[in-house]
Order: C-alpha cells, then sequence, then structure tokens
C-alpha cells in the first residue's frame, strides 16, 4: 500500500548495514533535509510576526478600525452654522435703491440647528461603541491569521519528515536492489525479491513527486499569508514537541472570556443598540434651530432709517409617531440579535473547547504510545524477521512487510504530531491567547 511505504527509508538503510555489510549514515555524511534545517529553520513566532506585519487582509481590518475610530471623532458634532444673507423688502422698479423706501434694508444673519438635549452624546456614544466593535474584528482577524499561520506550518513539518525518510530511502533502495540481484545471481536469492524491491523504489518515487507537490501548495500558502511572493523559499519548521494543555475545560472558557475580541466586540454592539434604542426615544422630542437677523436700514424720506434685528427659533413637529415607534423596535432588535450572538458564541467556545481538548488528549496519549510502545515493538518484530531472513527463515517479502509497517506508523506518527499543533493552534484560537503548558519531548527510537 502506498500509505505504508512513506516511511521505508531508515529501516531499508537498517538492512543493508546487516545483510551486505554497507557502512552507517554517520559514515556516509549524507546531509538530510532534517539535518539541513537549522542552516534555514523558522519558528512558528517568527513567521506569525511577519504574517500580522505584512498581510494585507490585517492592514485591511486595522484601516477599517481606524475609519470608526475617525467617524466617532465626527459623531455629536453641532451641524454647521448657516449664514444668511440678503435684502429685505427692496423696490422691484429700482431693486438697488436702498435710500427709497424706508422698509427697505440689507440684511445678515446667522442660524444653528440645536438637537434635543441628550441626542448629540448618544449619537457620539453609539459610534465610539462601533470603533470598538471594528478593534474586535481587526483583532479577530488577527488571532485567525495566527492560526493559520500555525496550521500551515505543523502541515510543512509533517511533509518534510516524510521527505526526509523517503528520500533516504531513495538513495539506499538502490544498493538493496544490488544486494538482490547479486543474491538471484549467485542463486540464493529469488527474481520476485529484485522485481519487488524495484516496485518499491517506483512508488517511492511517486511519492517523493507527490510529497513535493504538497510541499510546494503548502509553501504558496504560507506565502500568500505572509504576503510574500509565490515562489519566496520557507524554511523547515523545527521539531515539534508536545505541548500538554494544562488547563481545565471551565479554565479555558473563563480565560476566553476575557481574552476573545469577539467578546468585546458584541459587547459593544449590546451597548450600541441600547444607546439607539434612547437616542430613538429622543426622536419623539424636536430638534430646535435658532437664528439672529441684523438689518442695516438707510435714510429714506423723512425716515432716520433705524437698523433693526430679528431673532427667532424654530423646530420640527414630531408628529410621525409610527415611524418613531418602529425607530425604538429596530433598537430593540439590534440588542436582542446581539445578546443572542453572545449566547450562540459561549456555546460554540464550549463546544468547540471539549471537542478540541478530547481531541489533543486522544493526539498525546497515542503520540506517546507509538513513542513508548508500537515503534519500539515494531522495531524489535522487524529485528527478528530481518534475522530470520539471513538464516533463510523467512522470505524477503515477510521482512521487507515488517519494514514498511514499521515506517507506516513513523509516518502516523509525526503526522498525529502536527494535528495535535494544528488542534492547538485552533484551540488558542478559539480561547484568544497562547497557551502556555508543559512540554515533552517527542522523539523516537529508530532504526538509521
Amino acid at each position: 500500500m502506498l500509505i505504508r511505504n512513506l516511511g521505508i527509508g531508515g529501516l531499508v538503510i537498517g538492512v543493508f548495514l546487516i545483510v551486505s555489510g554497507a557502512p552507517t549514515l554517520a559514515q556516509e555524511q549524507v546531509t538530510t533535509p532534517v539535518e539541513a534545517m537549522h542552516n534555514g529553520a523558522v519558528q512558528f513566532d517568527e513567521l506569525v510576526a511577519e504574517a500580522l506585519m505584512n498581510n494585507p487582509e490585517i492592514e485591511a481590518s486595522e484601516a477599517q478600525w481606524e475609519m470608526f475610530v475617525q467617524k466617532a471623532r465626527q459623531a455629536g458634532s453641532f451641524e454647521d452654522p448657516m449664514l444668511m444673507v440678503g435684502i429685505n423688502n427692496g423696490l422691484v422698479r429700482d431693486p438697488v435703491n436702498f435710500s427709497r423706501d424706508e422698509m427697505t434694508s440689507k440684511t445678515i444673519g446667522i442660524s444653528q440647528m440645536v438637537p434635543f438635549f441628550g441626542k448629540r452624546a448618544l449619537i457620539r456614544e453609539g459610534a465610539e461603541k462601533e470603533a470598538l466593535s471594528a478593534r474586535a474584528r481587526y483583532q479577530e482577524r488577527k488571532l485567525e491569521l495566527a492560526a493559520m499561520v500555525k496550521e500551515t506550518g505543523a502541515r510543512l513539518y509533517a511533509v518534510d519528515q516524510t521527505l526526509d525518510i523517503v528520500g533516504r530511502s531513495l538513495r539506499v533502495m538502490d544498493d538493496i536492489m544490488r544486494f538482490t540481484e547479486s543474491r538471484y545471481g549467485v542463486g540464493t536469492g529469488m527474481q520476485q525479491d529484485v522485481l519487488r524491491a524495484q516496485v518499491e523504489r517506483s512508488r517511492m518515487l511517486d511519492m517523493q513527486i507527490s510529497l513535493q507537490q504538497q510541499r510546494r501548495s503548502l509553501q504558496a500558502t504560507m506565502n500568500r499569508l505572509l504576503s510574500r511572493p509565490a515562489g519566496t523559499p520557507v524554511g523547515t519548521i523545527p521539531d515539534l514537541q508536545v505541548q500538554l494543555v494544562t488547563f481545565s475545560a471551565e479554565e479555558l472558557e473563563v480565560r476566553a472570556e476575557n481574552s476573545r475580541p469577539l467578546f468585546a466586540g458584541l459587547a459593544a454592539q449590546v451597548d450600541k443598540g441600547r444607546l439607539e434604542e434612547r437616542l430613538a426615544k429622543k426622536e419623539f422630542y424636536p430638534d430646535f434651530t435658532f437664528a439672529l437677523e441684523y438689518m442695516q436700514r438707510e435714510e429714506a424720506m423723512e425716515s432716520e432709517g433705524f437698523d433693526m434685528y430679528g431673532a427667532s427659533v424654530s423646530f420640527n413637529l414630531p408628529v410621525q409617531r409610527q415611524r418613531r415607534h418602529a425607530m425604538v423596535a429596530e433598537a430593540r432588535s439590534q440588542s436582542r440579535m446581539a445578546m443572542a450572538e453572545v449566547k450562540e458564541l459561549q456555546n460554540a467556545i464550549r463546544n468547540g473547547i471539549d471537542d478540541l481538548l478530547a481531541k489533543l488528549e486522544r493526539s498525546a496519549r497515542l503520540i506517546d504510545l507509538y513513542q513508548t510502545g508500537i515503534i519500539p515493538q515494531t522495531t524489535r518484530s522487524f529485528e527478528s524477521a530481518q534475522i530470520a531472513y539471513q538464516n533463510n527463515q523467512a522470505d524477503f517479502e515477510m521482512m521487507l512487510e515488517s519494514l514498511l509497517t514499521l515506517f507506516s506508523y513513523e509516518r502516523e506518527y509525526y503526522d498525529m504530531l502536527a494535528e495535535y499543533h494544528m488542534n492547538l493552534a485552533r484551540l488558542e484560537a478559539l480561547v484568544g491567547s497562547e497557551l502556555p503548558g508543559n512540554q515533552k519531548s517527542h522523539r523516537v527510537e529508530t532504526l538509521d
């Protein structure tokens, strides 16, 4: 099976060491991708920091937040005053003669609309709540991006580990094929062993091509998240460690309510709805417009042309009661919707925490089981089959099958380790903060 060939390389080396006396990897001084990763290793924290600095979606979210901040600074301000300049009681037959009639005057005036008491403060507070909600969306986007970077990095780690195994396997398989051909040539081996070795080598080549394509796709995804050119090389992810989560589900729920930006954003929406309701109730009261005019008059006929002034106050009549009642109902619906979203978020976080904790516990236990039980036991099983093959007590197929089984477990081991970190990244995004925990080494003893 294709899935069982992913880890063949290291144990095939062990076969060749025992059966044909080939030099060890240390003697060959072969530099593998894992050995070379220290020259180009990248930490999750570095990748996340670069993504948060360069990703255009983060920049757009930040710009949107700043937009709402500036809107809040505008909200609640008075409308600009109105300046009026005109002529009162001018004569049509002599329009520019201001001294012919005593009623003619040149007028200048100013007016200012003043909302009913309390409206401006409510408008300003509502805009500030909207800015807080935009800030929460910006912070949420940062959490989502960090989780995506970590998940992509974990996938890259699993692919790199598998590529390392397959790469070493291909370099050794040629020697295995020559060894089986030699045994077949002297009559101690079988042709089907040679053919099987050739088939396994071809399947490993197929896996290597597929894995290289997967890595290019993951690299393109990572570069998109980091806002890099698509072909920019992404370094190898260093060895991942099992970071045991030491918090209970209840503690994580409390942590989420205190750290998750979306809670603050929804709370701001609830407050904004209440402010909108209070503002809608204020609409039942009129807004006022105050005006002051100065009229300059010329001497005309027997009149001395005394200057005059005018002052007035006007206000709208809030007679459209049905429309205003609908405004109040709309604001109440907005508040209820936001409160319902808070409850839905709480339920989603509670269920998500339980699910992810269960997955993390399962992965951690399986990783420990593979490290301390399955892989060592399968290694001893392979060694037994190896000795039996040397003594002509087992065929090549049995020994090769034990090889494939062992390195199938090794590949699954690294896949589980990557999955563990992907779920951990999702849990941190769900809670809204990084989770400090106890690290446990994941290194397993395998044949090289």
